[in-house]
């Protein structure tokens, strides 16, 4: 007999042939639409295999209702949707799919960084909207990203791909962590900097650091304060990071000069979010993977990792390491 599986969105050909070929799956067959609670709920009662994004909350009361679950594939590098240590107790694999989307989203970063500093999609609202009626010596100006100072908050694999990109550039590049990395200075020419020097110093600082309780909340009005009036933020890790009302009230008053975020503390980004009503915030909905390429190496490297423990194997990537 073989192994059952959920798949809780519907994902490229090239992924589901891997599932198909050696499980019976069910999918729920929407590319837009997260699949609803109490479907899932429903689904999991008989499976042995799930395979997740970062939308689905996998906590004790899933698993409660998954009682031959065998492992939790997650279709991404964060994996703060999933409670893996209930998982580990209960012997369930997490696998996540580290590394490919390094570049794809060290690429968004930067180009979030850039369309702050230079406004351009407030520009482009501008041009649009039938305003431009003029060449006009101050109109739309930016700050120079060429030369400024980069903070990196976290110099994992993204991190340090964002650095390579800001030599181009003749940046200066700090960095903080939970660590300092002297292999890693010497490599990239990058300076160690305490959180607090690197805010004060850094004309960017782009965060890039895993969600944990840890780093909840580290960004928040008393960090931002110590950033200098024509600092621009970015925010391509997770949103709970950043402490959203701290930000949207500094961005407000323009006690820094830009941000630029595609996480935020609740995604979708609701409808009513203030931060909808500002122009120096650039806003994006969590696409920093999304590119054809990356996408579709994530959701074949889950679903290998997927086959490879429902098949008696150590995953590529497993999380919890309890194979």
């Amino acid at each position: 007999m073989k192994p059952r599986v959920y798949i809780t969105r519907r994902i490229p050909e090239e992924a589901l042939k891997i599932i198909a070929g050696r499980c019976d799956y069910r999918m729920w067959d929407s590319e837009d639409e997260r699949v609803p609670r109490d479907v899932l709920e429903s689904e999991v009662g008989q499976v042995d295999g799930l395979y997740t994004l970062l939308t689905e909350r996998v906590d004790p009361d899933l698993l409660n209702r998954a009682p031959g679950l065998k492992v939790v594939a997650n279709m991404a590098v964060g994996y703060d949707n999933v409670d893996v240590e209930e998982c580990s107790r209960r012997g369930v694999v997490v696998t996540n799919t580290p590394g490919v989307l390094t570049e794809t989203t060290a690429d968004l970063a930067f180009a979030l960084m850039m369309a702050a500093a230079r406004r351009v999609p407030e520009a482009e609202r501008f041009l649009r909207g039938g305003k431009w009626k003029t060449w006009s010596p101050m109109l739309l100006t930016g700050v120079d990203v060429f030369g400024a100072t980069l903070g990196l908050i976290g110099l994992g694999r993204i991190g340090q791909a964002v650095a390579k990109r800001a030599k181009g550039f003749s940046m200066p590049v700090l960095y903080s962590g939970r660590s300092r990395r002297p292999d890693l200075e010497d490599a990239l020419g990058v300076e160690w900097r305490g959180l607090d020097d690197l805010l004060r110093e850094s004309d960017f600082v782009s965060i890039h650091v895993p969600l944990t309780e840890t780093t909840r909340g580290m960004i928040g009005s008393r960090e931002i304060a110590l950033m200098k009036p024509t600092a621009v933020l970015v925010n391509t890790s997770r949103g709970p990071v950043v402490r959203e009302p701290d930000l949207y009230e500094a961005l407000r008053e323009k006690r820094i000069f830009a941000a630029g975020l595609d996480v935020f503390e609740t995604e979708p980004l609701p409808s009513d979010s203030p931060f909808l009503g500002l122009p120096n915030v650039v806003l994006l909905p969590h696409i920093g993977s999304a590119s054809v390429a990356t996408r579709t190496k994530m959701a074949v490297m889950a679903a290998r990792n997927l086959v490879q423990v429902l098949s008696g194997q150590r995953p590529d990537n497993p999380v919890n390491h309890i194979m």
